[in-house]
């Protein structure tokens, strides 16, 4: 006959029934604690500083130029397309230099330093593209507008937008003193520059969101001018076209402009542009000798090429000063 089992102990009572209390229990106690827990909160006056975070911290620039209120930036498009007009009336029909200068200071007055360069086709090229090849990338009806305008006037007109009213060009153009020809191939040769900028830029803004970037604005050598300030090496690259503007006809527009691509194949469908003697042409050489742009090939205005600085008109002897001094000469004569 088996023995029967011994009682337990009153140790062994005491555990097991705390075991079974604790199974039983401790969920309630743990969710009456947690609805009881108090959120830590640091009252803070200032914000934090450099020194406190420490990590080599440094805080962001505040974003320049700050964002404008909607109304301004319709105005700028307002402005913009006025300019055009003007730049348009100037060249193609009241023929003036002296007055293709004064748009020229102005425009830089106003779309460079005033605006900062902010009213830019130029690095409206990219954000046009990921808008059209991204579907979460939205544009606000603005920039769309600054990118189309000035191509839209080159298809009837030719170049105005490089005339005066581009702050890039409007720069180089009153920096100019001596030009210096380019000859004719390798003037050619760096013109192929700017499409393959231009390919880049686009392919670029095509990359997924991680990887795209705005090389056209990084890159802007004259935006640090405009904004008075930027990093040294933009600076000094910037100070560079320039000094080679003296001498070379507006290098950057040139050569290196993605924008000025675009223009050039839109202005070979214009039907009004530049002519330097409509009415008769004299085929004397002095328009060629006044364009430091090459844009004159065989007496004629080459459209694409053309960036409506009026020069030729001043050194015309049937128009300009030169032909006013030979009028008045002759009269004196009489």
């Amino acid at each position: 006959m088996t023995a029967p089992h011994a009682p337990l102990r009153t140790p062994g009572r005491r555990i097991v029934a705390l075991i079974g209390a604790w199974l039983l229990l401790g969920p309630a106690f743990a969710d009456r604690g947690r609805g009881q827990a108090i959120q830590y909160e640091r009252p803070v006056e200032t914000a934090p500083q450099e020194e406190d975070i420490g990590g080599g911290y440094v805080t962001p620039e505040v974003q320049k130029p700050q964002p404008r209120a909607y109304w301004h930036e319709v105005l700028d498009v307002v402005l913009l397309a006025a300019a055009l007009g003007i730049a348009v009336w100037l060249v193609v029909w009241r023929r003036s230099r002296k007055w293709v200068v004064v748009l020229t200071v102005g425009c830089l007055a106003y779309f460079g330093f005033y605006r900062k360069g902010c009213v830019c086709p130029i690095g409206s090229i990219q954000n046009v593209v990921v808008a059209l090849t991204d579907p979460a990338y939205a544009i606000p009806i603005v920039v769309t507008a600054v990118f189309f305008l000035p191509l839209l006037v080159a298809v009837f007109f030719g170049r105005a937008f490089c005339g005066g009213v581009c702050p890039l060009g409007a720069i180089q153009e009153l920096v100019l003193l001596k030009p210096v020809p380019v000859p004719r191939r390798l003037d050619q040769a760096l013109g192929l520059l700017k499409y393959v900028y231009l390919g880049l830029a686009v392919w670029f803004a095509v990359q997924p969101a991680g990887l795209r970037d705005f090389v056209i604005c990084r890159f802007d050598p004259f935006v640090s001018f405009f904004r008075r300030d930027g990093f040294a090496h933009m600076l000094a690259t910037g100070g560079g076209f320039l000094l080679l503007g003296m001498f070379v006809g507006r290098p950057y527009c040139r050569y290196l402009c993605p924008y000025g691509g675009l223009l050039a194949w839109c202005s070979r469908l214009a039907k009004r542009g530049v002519t330097i003697t409509p009415d008769r042409e004299l085929d004397c050489g002095l328009c060629a000798e006044a364009c430091p742009y090459g844009a004159i090939e065989k007496m004629r205005a080459v459209r694409k090429d053309c960036l409506y600085c009026a020069r030729c008109y001043a050194y015309c002897p049937r128009q300009g000063p030169v032909a006013t001094t030979k009028l008045v000469s002759l009269s004196d004569r009489g």
